[in-house]
């Protein structure tokens, strides 16, 4: 389980593609000081089992193993050598809970259609797969490449949130572009309720 507070950025070394699938190759800083191998990872939003490390404790190499799942629903496809991703280790059992629960899970990709300057801030819209927009809510919770933020606006097609200078400052949004894409997590509770609600009518 994760809270969608980053801890840092990193960069994508490569891509090591064999016959047992695709692996992912990330520089780190603090994010992997304390990881062991077949610990978690969320790689901008999607939590990643760790199959490798090297490198010094400042310098880690982190190495995972994408599954063919994982590549069709994650913006991974879209990523090269320097990308930069948002990393964020697990919450701990004692940890404070600053964002909201995020589960590492992506349900898809969503496309940046406004991504603009207002004033201080920076106002972001993204549109994402029409099966999402039901479990999007005005002051709802999202993670967006795995940020927790609340949602400004829900609109026909798309939502709106804004993006304060410190996120900006500690995130792959300092790279962001419009017409990029971003994984996208909606709220667990939305996906509960909707459970719940199909259950008592069946």
């Amino acid at each position: 389980m994760f809270t969608g507070i980053i801890e840092e950025t990193g960069r994508v070394k490569g891509w090591i593609r064999g016959q047992n699938g695709i692996r992912l190759e990330i520089q780190t800083r603090a994010a992997g000081k304390d990881l062991e191998l077949g610990g978690s990872l969320a790689v901008n939003g999607c939590c990643l089992t760790v199959v490798q490390i090297s490198g010094r404790r400042q310098a880690r190499l982190i190495s995972a193993d994408i599954l063919e799942e994982t590549w069709k629903k994650t913006n991974f496809r879209r990523l090269s050598a320097g990308s930069l991703v948002n990393l964020e280790r697990p919450l701990k059992a004692e940890g404070r809970l600053d964002g909201h629960w995020v589960s590492g899970h992506i349900d898809g990709v969503g496309k940046i259609t406004r991504w603009a300057k207002d004033g201080r801030d920076w106002r972001l819209e993204v549109m994402p797969p029409q099966s999402l927009m039901k479990y999007l809510a005005s002051k709802g919770s999202v993670a967006l490449d795995g940020i927790s933020l609340t949602i400004a606006q829900v609109l026909s097609r798309r939502f709106r949130v804004w993006i304060i200078p410190r996120t900006l400052e500690i995130t792959n949004l300092r790279e962001a572009v419009q017409g990029g894409y971003v994984n996208l997590e909606t709220d667990i509770l939305g996906k509960y309720v909707e459970r719940l609600l199909e259950r008592r009518q069946s």
